[in-house]
């Protein structure tokens, strides 16, 4: 273990030891399991980023082809209206089957 010297702005303090005497816990466990939660964001930030890089749409459009179009099974049904997106459940739109046409986005048909 390695002891670190930490200023914190008094509000900040305040809260965190208010925070702490709700959890039953110590502000030094408190501190480290925020920095440990950060970390790990960051951490899969960066390899979902550079996994994300190694991905080819060409190949993902070749699974999704393979993907019956059938109903789901009872009880693992999409809600009827997505939030996000105000969209209903069945798009009207095709699913894209295969490599004809120009990809959206991505790479190119050249080489890698």
């Amino acid at each position: 273990m390695s002891t670190l010297s930490l200023r914190l702005p008094e509000s900040l303090h305040e809260k965190v030891r208010e925070l702490v005497e709700q959890e039953d816990t110590s502000i030094n466990q408190f501190i480290t399991v925020a920095v440990a939660e950060k970390m790990s964001a960051l951490v899969a930030e960066q390899y979902l980023t550079e996994r994300a890089q190694r991905g080819s749409r060409e190949k993902l459009q070749r699974v999704l082809a393979k993907v019956r179009d059938v109903e789901p099974v009872p009880g693992d049904e999409l809600p009827d209206l997505y939030p996000a997106t105000g969209r209903t459940r069945r798009s009207t739109r095709p699913r894209p089957r295969g490599g004809s046409g120009k990809q959206a986005t991505g790479r190119s048909g050249r080489g890698g």
